[in-house]
């Protein structure tokens, strides 16, 4: 019999990621999605097209993080094995504009999720493992670098904090209900399916329309913070390891390097045969009221127990990204010859 999996936040890049990780290891992959006006399933349609036997093996249900009762029925109905909650307000400079919906479906959402579990491993006494997606962004404003499962946190972000409280919610839930539950602390982790408002996205997208005459300026925030970025086809693989072994534990994802977002426009408008000096201006606005300079993971745990290490190089992160913007910027050049605006 497949193995079942239910996954938050399936709409998203993690989660479109780590149902094709599901799909290719013969799991039936579940997912939650909220109900809205316009589509938000662009990233996972393809999954319903690769075949017959795999439209059968994928499914959509509609819930949400802050809506408990749908959160228990689709639990019920699924009966999982494994639960990766991925659903969050997932953007930093948002949270500072809307922090108490971040608390909401990042903190109390979590909370929401665990509980139901804990009620349906109580009532049908299914056992179930739970994957948190924890952030590196709890560490803020950092104790030491790089950062381990035993650096202090110090977050610096609404964001962030929402992230703290869920993270050790979940190893209450561990340690007090017995639920198999394992908070993933990922660091950045970027990809052609990056939303186009996360720096490293926005700067790939922007670089491919600047080279085809599509665009003329780029504004951006700080260009001094470094982060440790890798690639987030990697990381679904670690949040699947992590619920594979024989006891629950927490652990930090990440490459163990860190760049600026100077040497990522470098990275970026270099390949492209572009200055990004005469195309990038600093916007006030994309500053945060307080920043976080430095992120870098120390992921020897990680490799250690789960053999875990990142495949894709910051270089190739970088090009594989520009590739998939510059054919989108290609169409867009195409319709734009033709008559249309975009």
């Amino acid at each position: 019999m497949r193995k079942r999996a239910l996954i938050s936040g399936i709409t998203g890049q993690d989660g479109s990621y780590l149902s094709e990780f599901l799909l290719g290891k013969g799991y039936e992959v579940h997912g939650i999605m909220r109900r809205c006006s316009s589509f938000t399933t662009h990233r996972i349609e393809h999954l319903y097209q690769d075949s017959h036997e795999q439209e059968v093996r994928f499914k959509l249900h509609y819930g949400d993080l802050l809506d408990p009762l749908s959160l228990r029925r689709v639990i019920s109905d699924i009966e999982p094995e494994e639960v990766y909650n991925l659903g969050a307000q997932s953007h930093v400079k948002t949270s500072f504009e809307q922090p108490a919906y971040t608390a909401e479906v990042v903190g109390i959402g979590t909370l929401n999720l665990l509980e139901a579990l804990r009620d349906y491993q109580d009532h049908a006494g299914h056992a179930v493992r739970f994957y948190q997606a924890s952030s590196s962004e709890m560490y803020g404003n950092v104790r030491e670098v790089p950062q381990s499962e035993v650096t202090r946190f110090y977050p610096r972000s609404p964001y962030a904090c929402a992230k703290v409280f869920a993270f050790w919610q979940t190893i209450n839930y561990r340690e007090a209900y017995n639920i198999f539950a394992c908070n993933g602390v990922l660091f950045n982790h970027e990809s052609p399916r990056r939303g186009e408002t996360f720096v490293t996205r926005k700067i790939t997208r922007a670089a491919s329309r600047i080279k085809l005459g599509l665009q003329d300026k780029l504004f951006l925030g700080n260009l001094d913070a470094k982060r440790d970025w890798g690639f987030a086809g990697d990381y679904v693989e670690a949040m699947w390891l992590m619920l594979q072994q024989q006891d629950p534990d927490d652990y930090v994802v990440a490459t163990g390097e860190t760049h600026s977002v100077r040497e990522f426009l470098d990275e970026v408008f270099g390949y492209l045969d572009l200055d990004w000096s005469d195309y990038v201006e600093i916007d006030p606005q994309y500053f945060r009221p307080t920043e976080v300079n430095i992120l870098q993971g120390d992921a020897s745990k990680a490799e250690a127990l789960l053999g875990w290490s990142p495949k894709v190089s910051f270089s190739d992160l970088a090009r594989m990204m520009v590739d998939a913007d510059l054919q989108t910027a290609e169409q867009e050049a195409a319709l734009v010859a033709a008559g249309y605006a975009v």
